[in-house]
């Protein structure tokens, strides 16, 4: 659909088992809408106390200021994308909505993109959570975080989504940290119990691979995680990162 005014989408990749790197592939997918896919994103990040996010644009804000070439780097990526970083603001699960609305007072965007903590017993968290268009899970194929994930799944689809109490219209899995060594029948296996449980789950799938982590620094141009920088091209190849992303927006039916 066309970008109708304060037709913004609320979208968080939400899971209640660490370790399946939810706050980097946030950041990842917002970065691919803002500077590659041509959305105006924010990031609202509400996962304390870490905040990774937040503490990203930070690190790197502090880069561009005590670096030259990295400063130029900033402006070259600003002048050729022709718009600036997308916002990202520390927050809280209790404060979250609260400063999204704040934000889009400000900002005129399409996506705003959530970073919550992962456990619902934090303050806020469902409340938050109840609020968003579409929610995203990251699952690994080890049996605990399937587990959690799937019950963190129904909880939120039988008990809030379809009595209403939900705005989201869609709840949907993928898979992340695929090791290529792996037998397919153990996906397979899962995809299956999944599908019989009505649960919708993502084509694409994420490979385990360091260069998510890799950031800019002085010694290292290339970054891949970033809050500022499109993602180095030679570090996207085989990351699909882009094709998640593009999977998303066909969820999402928000076009370009």
């Amino acid at each position: 659909m066309s970008k109708e005014k304060n037709k913004e989408l609320f979208i968080a990749l939400a899971t209640q088992k660490g370790g399946v790197g939810k706050s980097t592939l946030t950041a990842l997918v917002a970065n691919c809408l803002h500077n590659l896919m041509g959305y105006n994103v924010g990031v609202i990040d509400c996962d304390e106390p870490q905040n990774s996010i937040a503490d990203t644009r930070e690190y790197e804000m502090k880069m561009i200021e005590d670096n030259e070439q990295i400063k130029a780097a900033a402006c070259d990526v600003f002048r050729k994308t022709r718009k600036k970083a997308f916002p990202v603001i520390r927050s809280s699960s209790e404060r979250a909505l609260d400063d999204a609305d704040l934000l889009l007072a400000e900002e005129d965007l399409d996506i705003v993109m959530f970073d919550l903590p992962g456990t619902l017993k934090s303050d806020g968290v469902l409340k938050t959570l109840s609020q968003m268009d579409y929610i995203f899970v990251p699952i690994s194929a080890d049996r605990m975080v399937v587990e959690s994930a799937l019950q963190f799944v129904m909880m939120f689809r039988d008990n809030l989504m379809t009595a209403g109490l939900a705005k989201t219209k869609a709840l949907t899995l993928f898979w992340t940290m695929v090791d290529g060594r792996e037998k397919t029948d153990i996906y397979d296996r899962y995809n299956r119990v999944m599908d019989e449980m009505g649960l919708t789950v993502l084509q694409t799938t994420i490979p385990d691979s360091k260069r998510y982590r890799r950031e800019i620094s002085e010694e290292r141009k290339a970054a891949f995680r970033s809050t500022i920088f499109p993602p180095d091209t030679g570090l996207m190849k085989g990351s699909r990162i882009k094709e998640l992303t593009a999977e998303i927006c066909k969820i999402i039916q928000k076009k370009k």
